[in-house]
């Protein structure tokens, strides 16, 4: 009889557990955070630079330059770029660069 007891009891404390570790919360993967952020001159007054990274590898940057300000020729020069870690494991990268955008255009 005593070694049914023990053999109940520890059946229980192993079912309890294996219920104790499924019930644990966990972690979501979509649950993606910034790891690195810098703003600079991000005030809309002349050029800016902004640039983020996430914790899912995803990163961006862009920097914008103000050309011939005051004149009628006043542009902006942006360059960037962004890049992303598929599902497949590569990183895939892509590069912008408008040399010229005039404010009135925007």
């Amino acid at each position: 009889m005593i070694f049914l007891l023990l053999f109940v009891t520890q059946v229980f404390v192993i079912l309890a557990l294996i219920a104790g570790v499924l019930a644990a919360p966990q972690s979501n993967p979509n649950d993606i955070t910034i790891v690195n952020q810098e703003e600079v001159n991000n005030i809309g007054v002349g050029g800016y630079h902004f640039s983020y990274e996430q914790s899912d590898g995803q990163k961006r940057e862009e920097t914008a330059e103000l050309k011939n300000e005051g004149t009628e020729n006043e542009s902006l020069s942006v360059v960037g770029s962004f890049s992303f870690i598929a599902p497949d494991g590569h990183t895939y990268r892509y590069a912008i660069s408008q040399k010229k955008t005039t404010l009135g255009d925007l």
